[in-house]
């Protein structure tokens, strides 16, 4: 699609991960993005899009409200929308981190992803399952914003009010296509904003490696049901490191 994206521009919505990609691949394509970013984003991710080359439009309280957004900017300005969850193409490439995990290690008996979206979770079911389904996967959502653990329980596609300050698993619904994926989930383990202020507290003094809280939200589960990872090869997805330098000073000097 590059040719009507050049011409027409490329927006999407994002709380970081998705919004960085996109914003490279426009830097590496000479295309025109514009990144629909909800209010209380970090400042370091922002300016990482920009750094890339993106322009930022700020709006919504949390994900949902950004994504309806750009999807309305869209429409009005011919841009080419580009989905940040029910892209078929994006679950592909988010995948390959998972693919990367079993080449290097093909005996791992956990994977713990956190579930914002969905993408990474799901590629992580598609990869695993498909290898060895003897893997367990299991996913991580904020207490404060459990819709796909609401979903993936009833089955069906459920809307969930937001209350975590963990922006990148701020999502206030489950989305179609990461949800039929997740059917094949073993569980979903839900985390206190707590819970992972301590995981990234932790995960800086055992490995001096920065964890924002949704990154960190895989640790959390895995210190929660650390009864049943005994003697387990496990590996957790630290999906960012995007955390403003005084929330981080302040998590560091907690008790």
């Amino acid at each position: 699609m590059k040719a009507e994206a050049t011409s027409h521009s490329v927006i999407t919505a994002s709380t970081g991960n998705h919004a960085q990609s996109v914003a490279y691949a426009g830097a590496l394509f000479g295309v025109r993005v514009i990144i629909v970013m909800p209010h209380g984003v970090p400042a370091v991710k922002i300016e990482s899009v920009k750094d890339l080359g993106a322009d930022i439009v700020t709006y919504g309280a949390f994900y949902d409200q950004a994504r309806e957004h750009a999807e309305q900017l869209a429409v009005e300005n011919r841009y080419l929308y580009v989905h940040g969850i029910n892209e078929p193409l994006l679950h592909e490439g988010v995948a390959t981190m998972h693919l990367e995990i079993f080449e290097e290690e093909p005996r791992m008996d956990v994977i713990i992803n956190p579930i914002g979206g969905g993408s990474g979770a799901s590629g992580a079911c598609i990869v695993f399952k498909t290898l060895n389904p003897n893997m367990k996967v299991i996913g991580v959502q904020a207490q404060g914003a459990p819709a796909f653990y609401e979903s993936w329980k009833a089955g069906v596609a459920t809307s969930t009010p937001v209350n975590t300050t963990a922006e990148g698993l701020a999502t206030g619904r489950a989305y179609e296509l990461p949800l039929k994926i997740l059917k094949a989930l073993d569980d979903i383990i839900l985390v206190s904003d707590h819970e992972m202020e301590t995981a990234v507290k932790t995960i800086f003094e055992a490995t001096g490696q920065v964890a924002e809280l949704s990154g960190a939200a895989s640790t959390a589960a895995a210190f929660k049901i650390k009864h049943q990872l005994k003697g387990k090869r496990v590996a957790l997805l630290v999906t960012g490191g995007n955390i403003e330098t005084q929330q981080l000073i302040r998590i560091l000097g907690a008790k």
